[in-house]
Formats: structure tokens, C-alpha cells, sequence
């Protein structure tokens, strides 16, 4: 699992690589909405949850797969993009974890995501 407690920081763009790896993770009647991709990892954004995809050791055949359910997020905040700093960040608090920081490039649609994190987890 990602220790997300040493403040895990993932620079994502937007990217449908991901969203085709967690496919057989899915439960009926669950969607992806949208993906991004780091430099290994990546995050998925469904209709029920937020799915982390940690690759680990140096072939990458060892894959961790989070699931972040929309209904534990307890607190969210949205960092947009500004002049001089171009990346954006999502903060998350989830009930018996904690905090979840995601930092995305500066293209990323913050409003979209808060968005749809706003209308599962409210």
C-alpha cells in the first residue's frame, strides 16, 4: 500500500493508460470518470472511488492498487494552477487514514474533479 501518512506526491496528467488497468477492478454498475498518470503511477477516478496505482520494483510486474472510497472522505481542498506555480493539488482527508495529496500539472480541470468528488462524497 502507499504510505500516504510521508506525504506520497504524485505529478499527474491526464492519461487513459489507467483506466484500462484497473478494468478487472471493477464492481458492476461502477465507472471510470477519469485517469492520470505520473511517471509510473497513476490514479483513477470512478463513480464509487478514487483507485491509486502504486508500479513497484524495476520490471513493474508488482502493482499495488489503493481503493480510496468516495464515502470516507471526511474534508477535500482544491489547489488551482497560478502564474509562477503551474501545478495544481487535491487534498484529501479520509476517516482512518488521513490525508492524500495529489498534485497534478497545470492543465488539469481541479473544478471538474472537485466536482465529482463533491457529488459522492456530499
Amino acid at each position: 500500500m502507499i504510505d500516504f501518512k510521508n506525504g506520497s506526491v504524485f505529478k499527474l496528467k491526464k492519461n487513459d493508460d489507467y483506466a484500462k488497468r484497473v478494468t478487472d477492478l471493477l464492481i458492476n454498475g461502477e465507472q471510470v470518470i477519469s485517469s492520470f498518470k505520473a511517471m509510473r503511477d497513476g490514479v483513477v477516478f470512478t463513480n464509487k472511488r478514487i483507485i491509486v496505482v502504486n508500479v513497484q520494483g524495476i520490471t513493474g510486474r508488482k502493482i499495488d492498487y489503493t481503493s480510496l472510497p468516495y464515502s470516507k472522505i471526511v474534508v477535500f481542498s482544491v489547489e488551482t494552477a497560478g502564474t509562477f506555480d503551474l501545478d495544481s493539488e487535491l487534498e484529501m482527508y479520509f476517516s482512518g487514514l488521513g490525508a492524500v495529496r495529489l498534485e497534478f500539472t497545470g492543465e488539469t480541470n481541479l473544478a471538474e474533479i472537485s466536482r465529482i468528488i463533491a457529488g459522492y462524497a456530499l
